[in-house]
């Protein structure tokens, strides 16, 4: 196939790249001018210059495209006006392009995020409402309802991947830098469950949205069915690492204290710091965990590497590449 990825340049789309150029599609990657390209090493791809808000540059990069994993996105914002019109009104301005460009199916990279927390214990399944608790989860969740309007135009199908382990992730690495200092976090309260996936898997569940007919018109989460606590994770950190590290208790006020203290300092300083108000919002919730049953139903699709084995290759690539 001829495929598009917006977003190529990315954690996810650089993985996705790779591993559709290794099964001889025509791989084009749609990048903004003057971003990173680094991570799309692979002489197979061929890189485009494109912005999912600037409609003018997407038709000559879809010319002859049959299938386009939509990955684009922000996940940090000043307001939410900002994340609104590069993750869902860039999802339109794509949709609206293949449509003009006769290209066949789209295939959106959306987020458990736009479903917000499970609750009481219970995944979150995908005919449950949205329930986003934030401005990027309320972007990926009208990304994806303006994804189905053009159905009627497009074979459309959305993935929704939960928090995505592997080599190259920015997201995970704060827990990682923890561990190195010595520390594990136990949050305090009931216990909090995470659903994972490794990044592998969620190319894998992807390329099957873009090639199996039962995807049509279809949303799944993406996920393996193993579920964490923070505290399981930054355990496997620390025999990854091998780091003799300590259990911290943290009461929830402490954590709500400091994201709001990082952000100022974060605005201050200019620079982002791994804490912020949005990551301790996340961690505090009841919890983020996702059915893997349609997946397994509709695509046959069973993730094949467990969390301990994603925190193993991903301390492996950040101590090679100087992350840590």
């Amino acid at each position: 196939m001829r495929v598009l990825i917006t977003g190529a340049n990315g954690f996810l789309g650089s993985w996705l790249a790779s591993f559709l150029a290794e099964r001889r599609h025509e791989v084009r990657c749609l990048v903004r001018e003057g971003s990173d390209r680094s991570a799309l090493s692979h002489p197979d791809v061929r890189v485009v210059p494109g912005d999912v808000t600037q409609p003018a540059t997407l038709a000559p990069a879809l010319e002859g495209v049959d299938v386009c994993y939509h990955l684009a996105g922000i996940r940090r914002g000043t307001t939410r006006d900002d994340f609104m019109a590069v993750n869902a009104e860039g999802t339109r301005l794509v949709a609206e392009a293949m449509v003009q460009a006769k290209a066949r199916r789209l295939v959106l990279c959306g987020s458990l995020a736009a479903s917000g927390p499970s609750l009481a214990g219970q995944p979150r399944r995908e005919e449950d409402p949205f329930s986003p608790e934030e401005w990027y989860g309320e972007s990926k969740a009208e990304a994806e309802r303006l994804l189905f309007t053009f159905g009627d135009r497009l074979e459309v199908t959305s993935c929704r991947p939960a928090r995505i382990v592997g080599p190259g992730d920015h997201e995970n690495l704060q827990f990682f830098k923890l561990v190195k200092k010595g520390i594990i976090l136990r949050l305090l309260g009931p216990e909090r469950r995470i659903s994972f996936i490794d990044v592998e898997d969620v190319v894998e569940q992807l390329v099957l949205q873009g090639e199996r007919p039962e995807a049509v018109g279809e949303a799944f989460f993406c996920s393996s069915a193993q579920t964490e606590s923070v505290e399981s994770l930054m355990t496997y950190i620390a025999e990854v690492l091998a780091v003799q590290a300590r259990v911290v208790p943290l009461p929830e006020s402490v954590l709500r204290g400091a994201g709001a203290l990082a952000d100022v300092a974060s605005k201050v300083s200019g620079k982002k710091l791994p804490l912020n108000r949005k990551l301790a919002k996340q961690l505090l919730a009841p919890g983020w965990t996702c059915s893997t049953e349609k997946a397994t139903r509709l695509l046959g699709f069973t993730a094949k590497r467990s969390v301990r084995e994603s925190v193993q290759r991903s301390g492996v690539w950040y101590r090679e590449h100087g992350w840590l």
